[in-house]
């Protein structure tokens, strides 16, 4: 038995691997956010139909004994997320930390992370970076994470609707960190955004898709 984190494409379905369609293809169910999304997936890989498990925000803890269960009885299932590596910024982590407590082998099988190809591209160092995850929606308690970026390079994840007044904020509170905001990767419309705050607010109109905002004060 064995609970498989499998990661999935960002966008590009290219971006998947040999070793994640042979294990979704070898699993016994296959646990995920949107089964309907899940399914378009497989068969685009012509993996067989598989026993579907729903597992979001909503219904998490009700759903990880069923799963646990399963996986005790023997069955290898496949956790995949509706985009990129479950467990990140999802509540993955509730139903790892479980089958780790049962003592049920996790097997991680690595792939696309926004955060990751965003702070790849931004041109600011990485020898050390840390990811936040979703920006607060106050001001008070997003200006405190964004303040992190004094020390290291920082990556979030901010909404479209969000992101001018983000911007509106770093301007005014912080003029000179330095910017990147990585918009809809690995598609066809990626694009990288670099400069200071001020800067890159007089095209905030236009930026549009799911974002990877990255700051540093190097």
């Amino acid at each position: 038995m064995a609970l498989y984190i499998v990661a999935t494409p960002i966008g590009n379905l290219e971006d998947m691997t040999y070793r994640a369609v042979r294990v979704l293809s070898e699993v016994g169910g296959v646990v995920s956010e949107d089964t309907r999304r899940t399914g378009l997936l497989l068969k685009h890989y012509n993996i067989p139909k598989k026993e579907f498990i729903s597992f979001n925000d909503h219904n998490a803890k009700r759903q990880t004994p069923k799963i646990i269960e399963l996986l005790l009885e023997g069955k290898d299932i496949a956790f995949t997320s509706d985009a990129g590596t479950p467990g990140i910024s999802d509540p993955g982590f509730y139903l790892i930390r479980e089958a780790v407590a049962n003592n049920i082998q996790i097997v991680p099988i690595p792939g696309a992370v926004a955060a990751i190809n965003g702070l790849i591209g931004s041109g600011l160092p990485i020898d050390k970076f840390f990811f936040y995850g979703f920006l607060p929606k106050t001001s008070g308690k997003k200006l405190d994470a964004l303040k992190l970026s004094n020390d290291f390079t920082v990556a979030y994840y901010e909404s479209p609707h969000r992101i001018k007044k983000t911007l509106e904020l770093l301007s005014k509170e912080m003029p000179e960190v330095n910017v990147c905001v990585a918009r809809e990767l690995t598609k066809k419309f990626e694009e990288f955004i670099r400069g200071k705050p001020e800067e890159i607010l007089k095209v905030a109109d236009k930026i549009k898709g799911e974002i990877v905002l990255i700051l540093s004060s190097k």
